[in-house]
């Protein structure tokens, strides 16, 4: 989406044929992981902070997901050993919903993918100069100042009519370089750390987040990110030339630039 403040007389350049193809991929694999990510959590929607997770054990936050939320509780607890103190076990006093296995499998599947999307646009974008010429913000564009005004330009109504592609103002550069470079690569490292077997082969990658379960937060937690900031980008994008936009993002413009 281009920027409401570029200048009249400043051509949009549009969306290079790579840049269209690595957006729709992402874009795809996004959407999918967060639908198949949210079938997962609903087999235990609570989330906690560490290593250990499970029903006996108080969460970080219970979440409004599923049959498995507030459910029918749990029977008397069972000591695996003589010791009143030592571990206990209870049985379920409710039906489990865990019907998640094709979830599984299609999430792993096309995080792959999003992986190979991803990989590719940083590639290509480094290569081509275009993260540093099209994304990056100028040395001293992020001042409160400028910031300032770029928010009151996206907050007036009506929104101008815009080409897609190219330049782009000051917030959508900060949020597009949040998502390419931040987000995503978060998303990936999080969701490997999740990983039984990747976190014995390298332990390493759990203990940057506090543990496997500390992980799944932080995966859901930019999951929640991720999502907010699709739909100021969709609301941003209707409210600007829905038709134009797509037409730009999909078949490109008459200028095959950026």
């Amino acid at each position: 989406m281009a920027d409401a403040k570029t200048p009249a007389s400043v051509t949009p350049k549009g969306h290079a044929a790579w840049v269209r193809l690595c957006h729709w991929l992402i874009a795809g694999s996004v959407l999918t992981l967060a639908y198949s990510g949210i079938v997962i959590l609903m087999a235990h929607p609570r989330l906690y902070w560490g290593n250990v997770g499970n029903d006996l054990t108080r969460p970080l936050l219970e979440l409004p997901l599923g049959p498995n939320y507030r459910h029918g509780g749990w029977g008397p607890a069972i000591a695996f050993f003589t010791d009143a103190s030592g571990p206990v076990t209870r049985a379920r006093t409710f039906e489990i919903f865990n019907q998640n296995g094709w979830a599984r499998s299609l999430h792993f599947l096309v995080a792959w993918c999003l992986v190979a999307a991803w990989t590719a646009y940083g590639l290509a974008g480094l290569l081509t100069g275009h993260v540093a010429r099209t994304l990056l913000p100028k040395p001293g564009d992020l001042t409160p100042r400028r910031l300032w005004q770029d928010l009151t330009a996206h907050l007036k109504m009506p929104v101008p009519a815009t080409d897609g592609g190219p330049p782009y103002g000051l917030l959508q550069k900060c949020a597009y370089v949040g998502v390419a470079f931040l987000a995503l690569p978060l998303m990936i490292l999080t969701g490997l750390s999740m990983s039984p077997a990747v976190g014995a082969a390298w332990p390493f990658l759990p203990a940057l987040f506090g543990g496997s379960q500390s992980a799944r937060t932080v995966h859901f937690t930019v999951l929640c990110l991720l999502v907010l900031f699709l739909i100021a980008h969709l609301v941003m994008v209707v409210m600007s030339g829905w038709r134009r936009q797509m037409r730009a993002m999909t078949f490109g413009s008459s200028n095959r630039g950026e």
